[in-house]
């Protein structure tokens, strides 16, 4: 049943996100219904993407962060075969609609404002992951 697990990889500069994206999704990782990894920076993803040592069936990325914009972040992975069909949703305080649109272009799947709602977070990742 483990191995039934969708993995959830979440991308955020912040502490503070990553804890309470982790709290939001904690009882999905007791159940086995998701695995959950972060990383703290965009680059070191990217890095993982491209010598084949990330896999993730959802991706959730801040978009301002110090080393890598989260967009960037987004049209890179979906270049890449792997991932071109992986859904992403971005978690970010950026609420304007060119940059969702910016966001649509390249192909993210959903957007969520910060400050975020853990029950919403949930919910949202049970939907794009069909769980």
């Amino acid at each position: 049943m483990r191995n039934m697990a969708k993995r959830v990889v979440i991308v955020d500069d912040s502490k503070t996100i990553i804890a309470t994206a982790q709290m939001a999704v904690e009882e999905m990782v007791n159940r086995g219904e998701i695995s959950f990894a972060f990383y703290y920076n965009p680059a070191e993803l990217l890095d993982d993407a491209i010598e084949g040592s990330l896999q993730y069936d959802l991706l959730i990325s801040d978009i301002n962060m110090p080393q890598m914009n989260g967009l960037d972040l987004s049209a890179s992975l979906k270049k890449m075969e792997t991932f071109k069909n992986k859904p992403i949703l971005i978690l970010t305080t950026e609420s304007s609609a060119d940059m969702k649109s910016r966001g649509k272009a390249i192909g993210v799947t959903g957007w969520m404002v910060k400050p975020f709602d853990g029950v919403k977070l949930a919910k949202s990742i049970r939907m794009l992951l069909g769980i």
